[in-house]
């Protein structure tokens, strides 16, 4: 079984987020494993139309090492490929394909390591959680968890395989997501005094929102590692209005918080309400009909795990120091949230993820594929890591 084969077919699925069903590709996953005695767990989605896996191989229960990966990836439209996104295309030693990088060439050496182990004396297990709808803010992950622990048990070490270049990175900030929706009163633009524009409403609180940032920038948390040391406010769409002679009566905005751990991420929350209601209340001086409406619709945890025998371990098979930290999401929140220790280390490059022409090289994964044979080989003699007894309060 060949990495690279298995990630010509991965690629071949369709898996973007916003699909209405991509399960093919999570029963191919268990087409290839379940034949060999691995342990299969499929976790269907609330909603359907997507599936995740939990596999294990080797002793049953706890302990041992779990490698993580999602099987979704992001649209392709209005991007300009030289090639079909969803056909793997080789050129110059590197693979072109959406997900190549981002993150179906780790879920194929992933796969093929479980098949590998499948057929070793293993000491402690070797474990696979394959996820959906990361790219929807790590939502499938979230639905999955709860039944991580009744199904392969939870494992000593997880190494979640984004893009990294194989080096090992020790945390990543949580993020929150809200939508804020002013409503102000509708009229014709000549008589725009005597009524509230909702758009303006929406444009106050992006104001407020950016001396906010500020402030954090000059004097919140610090956080050395990461690309962006502070937690980060970003408003990344607003929307309002229907006709320019026509005030609008609704707008809608939506903001993003990537929060350091040692931030205060529901005391942030609350001074924006509060900035939101202010903003609101002070219209309804105008027209009393003028609201405000906020609704939180994704949330993840970030994580930070200080550099010890899970680095030197990694670093032992093969992954490159020094740690670092990176400023985007993974799965790693919400699995280190049950109090598993979480690395990130992949093939690949977060920077060619989202593109046209993403890509991995066959030398990356070559390497990807060497350190998780000499992670099974340690897997045969046993690990020296001590799974955590609760998760963390």
């Amino acid at each position: 079984m060949e990495t690279g084969k298995i990630l010509e077919r991965l690629i071949a699925f369709p898996s973007v987020f916003t699909s209405e069903d991509y399960t093919a590709i999570t029963d191919y996953a268990i087409s290839l494993l379940a034949p060999l005695g691995i342990a299969c767990h499929r976790i269907e989605a609330p909603g359907g139309g997507r599936a995740g896996l939990f596999a294990a191989t080797g002793p049953a229960g706890p302990g041992g090492i779990m490698l993580s990966a999602h099987l979704d990836v992001v649209p392709v439209t209005g991007q300009s490929w030289q090639t079909d996104p969803f056909v793997a295309t080789e050129r110059d030693g590197r693979i072109f394909g959406r997900g190549t990088s981002d993150m179906k060439g780790f879920a194929a050496a992933a796969i093929r390591a479980m098949a590998n182990a499948s057929r070793r004396r293993l000491a402690q297990p070797i474990k696979l959680a394959l996820s959906y709808d990361e790219e929807a803010g790590c939502v499938g992950i979230s639905q999955m968890v709860s039944s991580l622990e009744k199904t392969i048990g939870l494992p000593d070490l997880c190494v979640v395989g984004e893009p990294t270049g194989m080096q090992i990175v020790t945390g990543h900030k949580g993020k929150v997501s809200r939508r804020i929706e002013f409503r102000g009163s509708a009229g014709h633009s000549a008589g725009a005094p005597g009524h509230v524009n909702a758009l303006h409403l929406a444009c106050d609180l992006v104001s407020a929102l950016r001396v906010m940032q500020e402030g954090i920038a000059a004097k919140g948390p610090r956080a050395e590692g990461y690309g962006v040391p502070y937690s980060t406010i970003h408003v990344g769409s607003l929307k309002g209005g229907g006709a320019l002679n026509m005030i609008p009566e609704t707008a809608t905005l939506e903001f993003e918080i990537r929060h350091l751990a040692e931030e205060d991420i529901d005391g942030l929350l609350h001074r924006i309400d509060a900035l939101a209601a202010q903003i609101a209340g002070k219209a309804r001086d105008t027209r009393p009909e003028a609201a405000v409406q906020i609704t939180e619709f994704n949330r993840y945890p970030g994580f930070d795990i200080a550099p010890g025998p899970e680095t030197e371990l990694l670093a032992a098979l093969g992954a490159h120091l020094p740690a670092g930290k990176v400023d985007y999401g993974t799965d790693g929140g919400v699995i280190a949230a049950q109090g598993i220790p979480v690395l990130v280390c992949g093939p690949g490059d977060i920077s060619r993820a989202h593109r046209a022409d993403e890509y991995v090289t066959n030398a990356e994964l070559s390497e990807c594929d060497a350190f998780l044979e000499r992670l099974t080989e340690k897997l045969e003699t046993g690990l020296p890591v001590t799974r955590p007894t609760s998760p963390p309060a």
